[in-house]
C-alpha cells in the first residue's frame, strides 16, 4: 500500500530563502543568525522608478526621511520633500516608509514573506542612495530582510556587544562598530538580519535602491498599556470605591491600603477573562497605522469575487475575527470563510455566493468602508 502526504507550502524549498524551505529558515535562522541569499529574486526589476519614488516622498500622506552625511556630521530631515539634493552629490539617502500601503506591487512583494505570521509582518521601506550614501552603523530591534533592487550596496555586519551610541547625533549610530563580515549585494540579492545585529550599508557607485522588509516587535510595556486601555474601555463595571471603615488619620498624604487593594482587584477582574484579553490583542495588532486611510467604495455592493484592500490588516483566533482594529465573534462556516479570507486575502465568487446572509452583510459593510474590494478592481 502506498501512502501519499500532501506537502505544506512551508516545507518546499524556495529561491527567496536561498534554497531553504520556510520551515528550515525559521528553524535555523529566524532570530538566530544572518543569512546571505544570492539571487533571492533572479532578474529582479525595481517596482517603482526613481522619479516615482521621489514623487511619493513629496506627498503629505507618505512618511519619508532624508539623511545626508557631511564632513561635520549627519543631517536628518523629515518629509515631504519638494526638492532633493542633486543625484551626483555623494553620501545622501532618501528613505520612504510603508511603500506597500501606496503601491500594489510593493504590497504583493511583502506577501511573499507571509511564512511569518501577519502579526509580525510590518512594512516595506525603500531607500535610494547616491554614491557613498547610507545611514551609518546601527542595529535594529526587529528582524529585517534587505533586498537589493538596483545598483550595489556594501554591507558590513557583526554581532555587537557594545551598543552605546554616538552622542549629539540625530541618528542612532553606534559609537564603536565592530564588523565581522562584509557582503556586496547586487540586484536580486538579499540579506536577512536578526534583531540587534549591527550593520552598515553603503551605496557603491550611486543609484542604489534597497528594499527593507521589516517586522513588528511589540514592546512589552507599550503592548500592555494598549491592551489595558482597550479592555478598560469595554469593561462594564461602575463599582465605586467605598471606605466606610476609614479612620481619621494624622497622615493625610499616605495612600490608603484599602484603595491599593481596590485598584489591585480592578486589574485582576480586568484580566480574569482570557477572551477579553485575546479580543483586545487582535484589535491592537490589526489597528491601522495613523497615516493609513481607506478610499470609499466605487459603485454598489454585489456578491462576487473579492480581495482585501492592501491597507487592510486582518487576523483571527479561535473565537474572533479581527480587521482594522475591530473584532467580531464568528463560528462554524462563517468563521471558516472569514479565516480563509484572512489567510488568502481573497475569496472566489463561488465562496461569496455560498456565504450566509450574515456573512454577506459583513462583507458588504467592509466593502462600503473600503476595507474590501472587488477582485477585478
Amino acid at each position: 500500500m502506498t501512502l501519499t502526504m500532501e506537502s505544506s507550502a512551508t516545507a518546499l524549498p524556495t529561491a527567496l530563502l536561498g534554497g531553504l524551505s520556510p520551515d528550515a529558515f525559521m528553524r535555523r535562522h529566524w532570530q538566530k543568525k544572518p543569512l546571505l541569499i544570492r539571487g533571492a529574486i533572479p532578474g529582479f526589476v525595481p517596482l517603482v522608478s526613481r522619479p516615482e519614488l521621489f514623487a511619493l516622498a513629496a506627498r503629505e500622506t507618505v512618511e519619508s526621511r532624508l539623511i545626508v552625511r557631511k564632513p561635520a556630521g549627519w543631517d536628518l530631515r523629515h518629509g515631504p520633500f519638494n526638492r532633493l539634493p542633486p543625484l551626483k552629490r555623494p553620501a545622501w539617502t532618501l528613505l520612504v516608509q510603508g511603500v506597500d500601503q501606496h503601491l500594489q506591487a510593493a504590497h504583493e512583494l511583502l506577501q511573499r514573506f507571509r511564512f511569518v505570521p501577519d502579526a509580525r509582518l510590518d512594512d516595506l521601506m525603500i531607500s535610494w542612495a547616491s554614491d557613498g550614501g547610507g545611514v551609518g552603523p546601527h542595529f535594529d530591534s526587529y528582524d529585517v530582510f534587505l533586498l537589493q533592487a538596483s545598483g550595489q550596496r556594501l554591507w558590513r555586519i557583526g554581532r555587537q556587544t557594545d551598543l552605546s551610541l554616538q552622542p549629539d547625533v540625530p541618528l542612532k549610530i553606534l559609537r564603536h562598530f565592530e564588523p565581522e563580515e562584509e557582503h556586496l549585494l547586487g540586484p536580486g540579492d538579499m540579506l536577512y538580519l536578526p534583531p540587534r545585529w549591527a550593520h552598515d550599508g553603503v551605496a557603491v557607485g550611486g543609484d542604489c535602491t534597497t528594499y527593507s522588509i521589516g517586522f513588528r516587535a511589540p514592546q512589552r510595556g507599550g503592548l500592555a498599556g494598549e491592551l489595558l486601555q482597550r479592555m478598560a474601555d469595554d469593561l462594564e463595571d461602575e463599582t465605586l470605591y467605598r471606605d466606610p471603615r476609614q479612620a481619621a488619620t494624622d497622615h493625610p498624604a499616605a495612600m490608603p491600603v484599602a484603595l491599593q487593594d481596590f485598584a489591585r482587584d480592578a486589574l485582576q477582574r480586568l484580566l480574569a477573562d482570557p477572551r477579553s484579553l485575546a479580543c483586545a490583542l487582535g484589535e491592537v495588532m490589526t489597528e491601522p497605522k495613523p497615516q493609513v486611510w481607506f478610499d470609499e467604495a466605487q459603485g454598489d455592493w454585489r456578491p462576487g469575487a473579492v480581495r482585501l484592500d492592501r491597507r487592510t490588516r486582518m487576523m483571527y483566533d479561535e473565537h474572533h475575527v479581527f480587521i482594522n482594529g475591530e473584532s467580531l465573534r464568528a463560528g462554524g462556516a462563517d468563521a471558516r470563510l472569514m479565516r480563509t479570507l484572512a489567510d488568502r486575502r481573497n475569496l472566489s465568487a463561488r465562496e461569496v455566493a455560498r456565504a450566509s446572509a450574515d456573512a454577506q452583510a459583513v462583507l458588504r459593510d467592509w466593502f462600503e468602508a473600503g476595507w474590501l474590494r472587488r477582485a477585478d478592481d
